[in-house]
């Protein structure tokens, strides 16, 4: 008698689907892991020695962010607005406080902000580079705000243009032409496409001018408004780094942001990883930008100085990673 035919089997076509999915997974893992660390190796270290007051992470991750005025870097294709003088200072000052899967907040500190500067005495917060490098600038900020630093990152001017031109430049919005002469932004009214240059240019800004009815009128030329155009020029760059039209252009993006920045030794493949893994959950929209409210004041010199109870109401919420008080 015949017996009646067996169904095919489908199950091994299932189990070859499955482990064809697997293997590819393994495979993308392992290629993400050899790209970070291939990344990883192409951003130069500032040695544990020389950052000793770094503090060990309990909780959301500080990460202190400096911008330097060195020229060392700069080349022609930025102009000739950079001035020549040797040496570096710190040009922006910022700490970016991240809470994984909730959002990032953004503390900027004005660079002409008194403060104390161990065994230094009192001057801007931006001489603390000059007097001791990153570890002083560290311990300056630790002593002053009463905030943890768990790492550390730099970047130059050439530095920053250079990201912004990897990832295709940013968008910005301009109520009215604006302008500066000495740092050489000159931008139209309405939607701007930035690249490196003319960013770096709205960055450094500390003559900025906009085309009124009455001719070209300086506004917003303090230190406090230049901090604000700071954090606008970064929110952009976050968004066009990690919009979707962007998102093959990452991988590149990533080895140009190791090739341009210093960091500390502990900002390791792993932090790196939980980190990228943090930012990529975010949009712009989850991500608080503020600057320590402060007033000018004329001592010896012009300072800044934090407006209270503004500026205690800030770190508070900073520190306990609450939203910044409106």
């Amino acid at each position: 008698m015949t017996q009646p035919s067996t169904p095919p089997r489908r199950t091994s076509g299932v189990r070859k689907v499955i482990l064809i999915a697997l293997l590819l997974g393994v495979a993308a893992v392992f290629t993400a892991i050899g790209l970070l660390a291939w990344t990883n190796a192409k951003i130069d270290r500032v040695p544990a020695e020389e950052l000793t007051s770094l503090v060990d992470v309990d909780g959301p991750r500080n990460i202190l962010i400096v911008g330097t005025d060195s020229r060392e870097n700069v080349t022609a294709d930025l102009g000739d607005s950079f001035g020549s003088f040797g040496g570096s200072r710190t040009d922006v000052v910022m700490i970016v406080h991240f809470i994984p899967g909730e959002r990032a907040q953004i503390l900027s500190l004005p660079r002409d902000l008194k403060v104390e500067i161990p065994d230094n005495g009192t001057n801007k917060i931006n001489a603390a580079y000059v007097f001791g490098g990153p570890d002083l600038l560290v311990q300056t900020v630790i002593n002053n705000l009463e905030v943890d630093i768990n790492n550390y990152v730099e970047i130059d001017f050439a530095g920053f243009a250079a990201l912004v031109d990897a990832i295709g430049g940013i968008e910005l919005e301009f109520d009215r032409p604006a302008r500066d002469l000495k740092s050489g932004l000159e931008v139209d009214a309405g939607l701007q496409h930035l690249d490196g240059a003319s960013a770096l240019a709205l960055a450094r800004s500390r003559q900025y001018q906009e085309l009124t009815a009455d001719g070209w009128k300086t506004v917003g030329g303090n230190d406090i408004a230049r901090t604000r155009r700071q954090q606008r020029v970064l929110l952009a760059l976050f968004d066009e780094a990690t919009s979707k039209g962007n998102a093959f252009n990452l991988p590149s993006f990533a080895s140009k942001v190791a090739e341009q920045i210093r960091a500390d030794e502990s900002l390791s493949v792993p932090v790196i990883l939980e980190l990228g893994r943090a930012v990529m959950g975010l949009d712009s929209s989850d991500i608080e930008a503020m600057t320590l409210p402060v007033k000018i004041v004329k001592e010896d010199r012009s300072y800044v100085v934090p407006v209270e109870p503004d500026a205690s109401d800030v770190l508070r919420a900073f520190r306990a990673g609450l939203p910044f008080p409106s």
